[in-house]
């Protein structure tokens, strides 16, 4: 029996890795399903015999690799990402395998085998938590371009707008829209939020809930709202954005930086 552990935040992308893990000849079994850095660190300080982890890298309340300087991690990881080719050269020079979304699943496949054959070699405790640590700095060290504008498609023209006048970003109905200083709205081309934080500097940008990232150039004030989430004032929208349970504690943290 082979002991999985899934680390991802949206919800979509854990069922389709419960349906590649079903197609594999081995038994599987998925120990736990972990959504935010935060769990991800309880559970492993705790956990039971784990043979791998199938990770996402950004996730709701800050990046995957927090949770692995925090915890000493022995088993394989394949990572699950949208970055770019660039920096997944690196995490395939120090032997641990990647999924870029969106992925297929022979693509699931190949990696599943590197698992097997990795694990069938009985490489040394010594031998994995040095590639983990590699992986840790190639990412910390990696020279991360971010986006400095988004094209706004429309029936007649394409326009542009410089990151640097976007005050949030907001998801509904399926749909991306920049809110710019002037509170006008401008529907993107990319058809989910986490795409678009994975393209923003995380020094300007927060993803505070499921629905809205915020431009730390535009917060004006926050203030309690209830026990555990803030209230969050732009300088120009009258209504407040509420962060989410999971993300106040680091979000409060990063508005001080």
């Amino acid at each position: 029996m082979i002991n999985v552990v899934i680390v991802e935040d949206e919800a979509p992308a854990r069922r389709k890795l419960n349906r590649f893990l079903d197609e594999v000849t081995e038994k599987v079994n998925i120990i736990a399903e972990l959504t935010t850095v935060e769990e991800a660190i309880i559970f492993f300080k705790t956990s039971p015999k784990i043979d791998l982890i199938l990770s996402d890298i950004e996730l709701l309340d800050g990046n995957a690799f927090a949770i692995y300087e925090e915890v000493n991690i022995i088993c394989p990881i394949i990572f699950t990402t949208a970055y770019n080719q660039f920096l997944m050269d690196a995490f395939e020079s120090n032997g641990i395998d990647y999924l870029l979304k969106p992925f297929s699943s022979d693509r699931f496949k190949k990696a599943w085998d590197k698992f097997l054959l990795l694990r069938n070699s009985k490489q040394e405790q010594t031998e994995l938590t040095s590639t983990i640590n590699k992986l840790i700095s190639s990412f910390q060290t990696s020279d991360k371009s971010f986006k400095k504008r988004f094209a706004v498609n429309t029936s007649k023209v394409t326009y542009f707008i410089e990151t640097t006048q976007i005050q949030y970003f907001k998801a509904e109905d399926g749909v991306v829209i920049a809110v710019d200083r002037e509170n006008k709205s401008h529907l993107l081309t990319v058809s989910t939020l986490k795409e678009i934080e994975n393209q923003l500097d995380p020094e300007h940008f927060f993803r505070i809930n499921r629905s809205e990232i915020v431009h730390k150039l535009f917060i004006d004030s926050i203030e309690r709202y209830n026990k555990n989430t803030l209230a969050i004032k732009l300088q120009f929208q009258k209504n407040h954005l509420i962060t989410s349970q999971s993300t106040t504690a680091s979000f409060r943290n990063w508005i001080e930086q």
